[in-house]
């Protein structure tokens, strides 16, 4: 692909992106996408064959940064340090920052079908148990509870501070979040009273 073909293709997956944070998947037609990329509907059609497509390849980019991300947990000192897990907490919202707009939709708003849903929720599964793991090492709960909890707290926490106007700190939501991933591990040095 060419840089101007490659651009393009970026283009689109960006403004579907936001688009899709913005009005959910159903909401957001094709002439939105193209609207929001100044390209015409045969532009978009050159890259992708149809709106599935870039729903596809947006959460296929997302599950793979999810795993490097989730990965990283283990440099995370042991026994856990505020300062380590707020520094994971910050690359885990730098996640959320490109693709939290497919996360949001995939749970929302995504394509009606049984075989999205099972690749979903297959992800989502593994994900949870992956940051379980790490997490609760030894913590009376299942990997998959514990999992699904942080990663709860994370995409919340994040996508609060997209969408509310009320006016709060990043740094210090990273803060609060460490604190209750710390509670949860029940093996840090500060755990919540």
């Amino acid at each position: 692909m060419t840089g101007i073909g490659e651009r393009t293709r970026s283009a689109i997956l960006e403004a579907s992106r936001q688009l899709f944070l913005e009005r959910g998947y159903a909401g957001t037609p094709i002439n939105a996408i193209t609207e929001a990329c100044g390209i015409s509907r045969a532009g978009f059609y050159t890259y992708f064959k149809d709106k599935r497509e870039v729903f596809n390849v947006l959460g296929e980019a997302s599950y793979h940064d999810l795993r490097d991300v989730l990965g990283k947990w283990d440099g995370v000192d042991d026994p856990y340090r505020h300062e380590h897990v707020c520094a994971w907490i910050a690359e885990y919202f730098g996640f959320m920052d490109r693709h939290g707009a497919f996360i949001m939709a995939a749970h929302h708003s995504a394509p009606e079908d049984d075989a999205f849903r099972r690749n979903r929720d297959r992800m989502v599964n593994r994900s949870a148990w992956i940051l379980g793991q790490a997490i609760s090492r030894g913590n009376a709960h299942s990997p998959e509870v514990v999992g699904v909890v942080a990663t709860g707290l994370l995409e919340r926490a994040w996508y609060s501070l997209q969408t509310q106007s009320v006016p709060v700190d990043r740094g210090e939501v990273i803060a609060v979040v460490a604190e209750m991933i710390l509670a949860l591990s029940h093996r840090g040095e500060r755990k919540i009273r």
